[in-house]
């Protein structure tokens, strides 16, 4: 007589997986927060409590894995990527509204971009990946600040939108917080202070 398999054990097996390849991921997002880089899977695997074994059983290799816990990230922030009304209200209301908007996804990815731009070079997921957030942060920048933008010539609009984009990338801001030492009150001043001037 054949033994049929326990659909619970089977279920609990895979949620077991499940739960330790999530532990797996998280370690490699706290360690970028204490700015490991490039973590070795030793220590992904103390930080997270699951035998080295099966950290390479989860993912093929570490570049498989730094991956899947910036996609994972990613994921968790992706809501602050959203802009609430764009183009709508004084010049100086938006202004604050996208820098402290803009401040926040900053805190929020600082360490985990860190590591992505550290790997982009070398990584054509990732390289991909960060232009498509570029590419929504640009078309973020010139829906706020429209009304000003389409009232100048083509060539300053150009550059003026070009500025504007540059100025609220992630670069600019860790810059000023990371290489400046600006606080994150401060950083957010200067960026308010000098959008306003740009864009007046």
């Amino acid at each position: 007589m054949t033994e049929v398999a326990d659909p619970t054990e089977t279920d609990g097996r895979t949620a077991r997986r499940d739960r330790n390849r999530d532990l797996v991921l998280d370690a490699v997002i706290e360690l970028f927060a204490e700015d490991q880089l490039t973590p070795n899977a030793a220590d992904v695997a103390a930080r997270s409590g699951v035998s080295l074994r099966s950290v390479y059983r989860y993912y093929e290799d570490l570049d498989a894995l730094v991956r899947a816990a910036i996609a994972r990230h990613v994921a968790r922030v992706e809501p602050l990527l959203e802009v609430p009304d764009p183009g709508v209200g004084p010049l100086d209301e938006r202004v604050a509204r996208f820098v402290a908007c803009r401040m926040r996804l900053y805190e929020a990815v600082a360490p985990t971009a860190r590591a992505a731009l550290l790997r982009a070079p070398v990584n054509h997921y990732l390289r991909e990946r960060l232009e498509r957030v570029r590419e929504t942060l640009r078309r973020q920048t010139e829906a706020m600040f429209a009304p000003e933008l389409s009232g100048m010539s083509g060539a300053e609009r150009r550059a003026v939108s070009g500025a504007a984009d540059t100025l609220l990338q992630f670069e600019s801001a860790e810059h000023l917080r990371v290489r400046l030492g600006y606080s994150p009150a401060q950083t957010a001043d200067i960026l308010r202070r000098t959008l306003t001037a740009l864009l007046t």
